[in-house]
């Protein structure tokens, strides 16, 4: 039994080293968008080099989250987690050193490789590690301190990229991985590697997924990569175009088929045999294709159309994650009473408003009438859905498969925030030089708001048609408090009985 307990000198150890191995991945999903700007001018980079700053992050990461946690399990939690971290630190170096687009996209792709190591990991130490009395508590430290990260995250680079430069973005990692790593060998216990406790199995920490299920990550991964290339390019047509997406859906098609050959799959097909955890995976598409295509598009729209600086940009964005930090318990709470249909149904359609009213945004747009009404009615949104959306995605399996069932949910909010980002621009008719045409630029951000809000609605009837409440022995998660905007939280264990 895991028997370090959180008052302890070793379990304030083991919570530092999770807490600053989990943000280094949050905020780098998030600060990019407001450097963009700034790197596309420094690097001469076009609106394709841009989407591929960000992409290329989320297509490793979309890809291998599940074979990430699948090693942790196999291998040793720790010893991936500080793999993972390495990893991350030394890709964020050659990204802050980056002479060009090119070596800058590469090292993205790395980084997130690492991020696919580290990210399941923080949370899963957090789990094998604490006594069961404490664990609840330290999951809701963990949660509550990674979202005031995300909460200041953008401050921070905006200030980074305003004086320093865009590149410390990137380089503050490494001094991060620098305590991280030695107190995590020092302080933390190792645990997986093959060796599952049975409380563990009890709880929901012995995975049920594939071990070491390469090919389907590498299918998964490259199906991603190759459709979001033609997604991107495809303004230039040509055949090159062609056959990426021909071959992207091949691969998908490849990556379905050997999920179900497998015997030991790291995506069982079998898991979408439950309706409300299908239903809720497209709910989670849409809503995370909305988002992401939006907080991608307005970090550029406020900097390029509005004139705002990098930190004036990232500290306008700010309302969101805060709603967030302060609400999502309370959203969670309702949600128990009155089932998850109604907050994930009005959720979506107040994230839709709040987009619609960044119609307002232009030139000369005042941030007290403008800008953050719409950020307001759009964080309310979010807190209305994101902790009912992950207590229904964990209600809707067996309490042995909810890290599986929550890892793949994660990995299709990715999945979809990249495919909105290599999308709306095609969708929009953004060129190249977009974001150097503040009219242009503005048009197509009204667009591209008018296609997330669609998004969101298609959402919100999928949710009000097919999701309905959990069994009455439900169990919901503890991480509640969720500053994350880019994807739901990645929980692993839900240990608490639903409220009523």
């Amino acid at each position: 039994m895991p028997d370090v307990r959180l008052a302890s000198p070793q379990g304030k150890w083991v919570l530092l080293t999770t807490v600053l191995g989990s943000s280094m991945a949050m905020l780098d999903s998030t600060v990019v968008n407001v450097a963009l700007p700034r790197i596309g001018r420094d690097l001469d980079a076009n609106l394709s080099a841009l989407q591929w700053t960000v992409n290329a992050y989320m297509v490793t990461l979309a890809g291998l989250i599940l074979l990430g946690g699948a090693l942790g399990d196999s291998l040793g939690r720790r010893k991936v987690f500080v793999v993972g971290v390495v990893w991350f630190a030394v890709a964020s170096l050659l990204c802050g050193i980056a002479p060009n687009a090119g070596v800058l996209i590469a090292a993205r792709a790395l980084q997130g490789v690492g991020g696919a190591l580290l990210t399941p990991g923080s949370l899963a130490l957090i789990q094998a590690s604490f006594h069961p009395d404490d664990r609840g508590r330290a999951v809701g430290l963990w949660s509550g301190f990674g979202g005031i990260g995300a909460a200041v995250g953008p401050f921070v680079g905006g200030w980074l990229v305003d004086g320093p430069g865009w590149r410390w973005v990137f380089l503050l990692n490494v001094p991060v991985a620098l305590v991280c790593v030695p107190v995590a060998l020092r302080h933390v216990p190792e645990s997986g590697g093959g060796t599952v406790r049975s409380s563990e199995a009890e709880s929901g920490g012995q995975r049920a997924h594939g071990r070491f299920d390469v090919l389907g990550a590498v299918l998964g991964a490259l199906a991603l990569a190759l459709v979001t290339y033609a997604l991107i390019e495809a303004g230039g047509g040509g055949a090159v175009v062609a056959v990426s997406a021909v071959a992207g859906l091949a691969a998908a098609v490849a990556f379905v088929a050997v999920e179900r050959r497998r015997p030991d799959p790291m995506m069982p097909p079998d898991i979408f045999a439950s309706r409300q955890f299908t239903a809720v995976n497209l709910v989670t598409l849409c809503v995370y294709a909305a988002l992401g295509g939006f907080f991608f598009l307005a970090a550029l729209q406020l900097q390029v159309v509005v004139g705002y600086s990098a930190l004036a940009a990232g500290t306008a964005l700010l309302p969101t994650t805060v709603l967030m930090l302060l609400l999502s318990a309370r959203s969670g709470e309702l949600a128990d009473r009155i089932g998850p249909r109604i907050p994930l149904t009005v959720g979506p359609l107040l994230c839709a408003a709040g987009m619609l009213l960044m119609l307002r945004v232009g030139p000369g747009a005042s941030y007290a009438a403008d800008v953050l009404p719409a950020l307001l009615v759009l964080g309310l949104g979010m807190v209305t859905l994101v902790a009912p959306l992950t207590a229904t995605v964990l209600g809707s399996v067996s309490v042995v498969r909810a890290g599986l069932a929550s890892g793949i949910n994660n990995a299709a909010a990715r999945a979809a925030g990249l495919m909105a980002v290599a999308a709306l621009p095609l969708l929009t008719g953004m060129g190249e030089e977009a974001y150097r045409e503040p009219a242009a630029f503005d048009t197509a951000f009204d667009k591209a708001m008018g296609w997330c809000a669609g998004a969101l609605v298609v959402g919100a009837l999928i949710a009000a048609a097919v999701v309905r409440r959990p069994p009455p022995d439900c169990k919901r998660p503890e991480c509640l408090r969720h500053g994350g905007v880019t994807a739901p939280p990645l929980e692993g264990e839900p240990v608490r009985k639903r409220v009523g």
